[in-house]
């Protein structure tokens, strides 16, 4: 499945998506799919491996108080991997989706990963999903670059697939909230002090919201240059007109939010965690 950015939504669209899973609680209980289908398609797919590399993220976590990792000694690593743990985090994501995937949608995104062009598609995703993101996006950006100098018709391809997959352009709201979840969780914990309260904060992130903006844009791209790069673009094509269908939007607005719920629930666990472990400072 294709990967998926470090995101965090703004509290209106955290509130529709919470709306939009409690709605499909109630529409669907009787046609949700069981837990064995659930983890057969979440391996299908490859999304439990892009649940997986929600580990990676914590790599940015002290960044993300103004602290740097070292600071909190030889047990930030301990704490990162429990925090971050694969099981808790797969069962998290499969206990909701268990209650919401309608079975019918489920075939339909589980049949196109199953064909050849979709197996060949998630181990590519798979594999990019823990190579070193420095590489990629350096490797990508080349890659971008050379696509526009030869204005090719390829670079518009891959900005379709990544339009696809958030097609209201969630991203950027997400990440910041995630940070402003993060950073408050570990000042209410005494990790740090904030000069700021809730409301300054988020004006803070917001300022720069554009910005961040345009490097997820240009992050995404390159990530799926370099990511994609072995296949055709008739595979591109035909990937990004599967992306399209109704079902398969309808599964990526639910993976997104699921993937969204995961990785906030960790952080502020994180943030408790720390507080073990952390020297205080002002922020």
């Amino acid at each position: 499945m294709k990967g998926m950015h470090m995101t965090g939504l703004h509290k209106k669209l955290l509130a529709a998506f919470s709306a939009f899973i409690l709605f499909v609680m109630l529409m669907t209980g009787a046609q949700a799919a069981d837990r064995a289908s659930v983890e057969a398609f979440l391996k299908t797919t490859g999304f439990d491996v892009a649940i997986d590399s929600i580990t990676l993220s914590a790599e940015n976590a002290p960044a993300m108080l103004g602290l740097e990792d070292a600071e909190f000694g030889n047990e930030w690593t301990y704490v990162a991997r429990r925090v971050f743990d694969s099981g808790f985090m797969q069962n998290r994501a499969i206990g909701i989706l268990e209650a919401t995937l309608e079975d019918d949608v489920l075939i339909h995104a589980a049949a196109f990963y199953a064909s050849d062009l979709g197996k060949r598609l998630v181990d590519a995703e798979n594999t990019s999903h823990f190579e070193d993101d420095d590489m990629k996006n350096e490797r990508g950006r080349e890659i971008v670059a050379g696509l526009v100098a030869d204005g090719s018709e390829r670079l518009g391809l891959i900005k379709r697939m990544n339009h696809a997959i958030d097609p209201n352009d969630v991203g950027p709201e997400a990440v910041q909230e995630i940070q402003v979840r993060f950073i408050l969780a570990a000042s209410y914990a005494g990790v740090i002090e904030l000069s700021v309260d809730e409301e300054g904060l988020r004006a803070a992130l917001k300022e720069s919201e554009g910005e961040l903006r345009r490097e997820m844009e240009a992050s995404a791209l390159a990530n799926a240059a370099y990511t994609y790069r072995a296949f055709s673009d008739d595979d591109l094509r035909a990937y990004a007109e599967a992306l399209e269908e109704p079902d398969m939007q309808t599964v990526y607005e639910l993976m997104n939010a699921v993937h969204f719920e995961v990785m906030m629930n960790r952080f502020e666990a994180l943030a408790v965690e720390l507080a073990d472990v952390q020297p205080s400072q002002e922020l």
